[in-house]
């Protein structure tokens, strides 16, 4: 009953059936292809990441660098996140998960670029010091909520409530700036008619 491989793999081998022509080398192409291109792409890929990673970390940090720069002459101190504010609670968005980390890291360095991009006159300063004094607001009722989180412990609304602090200052700064291009408007049409 019991029979050996080799006897088995002879009877098979006389009993083969024809393929194609030429389906041994189309098999051996495919397979090349699979195996040499798959690991490339990968590779590829892994190291766009870490690129745009990095690229990202020296956008963030240029920018903080400018904005640092830029408010040795503003009156108020509009800074989104403040690192003493971690410090002193020790539950904030970003220490929950990291998609949080992401969310908030995204929105901090939007405002952060939003905030560089302004630029400061003294035509416009009346108009700049009414943003800064909102965004100011909504800077403590971030802390608030901060505090709030680390009282009464981790809870959708009040995550949900710190995303939406951090979105409404990024559509503040964007109407700040939308307001600041018309403002100019004026100014350069009365320029370019004189």
């Amino acid at each position: 009953m019991h029979k050996d491989i080799r006897e088995i793999m002879k009877e098979e081998h006389s009993e083969t059936t024809e393929v194609s022509l030429g389906h041994r080398a189309r098999f051996q192409q495919k397979l090349m292809e699979e195996l040499h291109s798959t690991p490339t792409k990968r590779k590829r890929t892994s190291n766009l990441w870490w690129y745009a990673a990095a690229s990202i970390l020296v956008v963030a940090l240029a920018i903080t660098g400018y904005y640092r720069s830029l408010t040795t002459s503003l009156p108020l101190d509009p800074s989104p996140v403040q690192s003493s504010a971690s410090e002193e609670y020790p539950i904030s968005l970003g220490s929950i998960s990291p998609e949080l980390k992401t969310i908030e890291s995204y929105y901090t360095n939007t405002i952060n670029y939003e905030l560089s991009k302004l630029e400061l006159t003294q035509s416009n300063k009346e108009l700049f010091d009414g943003y800064l004094s909102q965004l100011s607001d909504l800077t403590k009722e971030y802390k608030l909520l901060t505090k709030e989180l680390n009282t009464k412990g981790v809870n959708n609304d009040i995550i949900n409530a710190l995303i939406g602090n951090l979105q409404l200052r990024v559509q503040l700064l964007k109407r700040m700036q939308k307001q600041l291009e018309e403002f100019k408007k004026p100014i350069q049409n009365e320029m370019q008619s004189i």
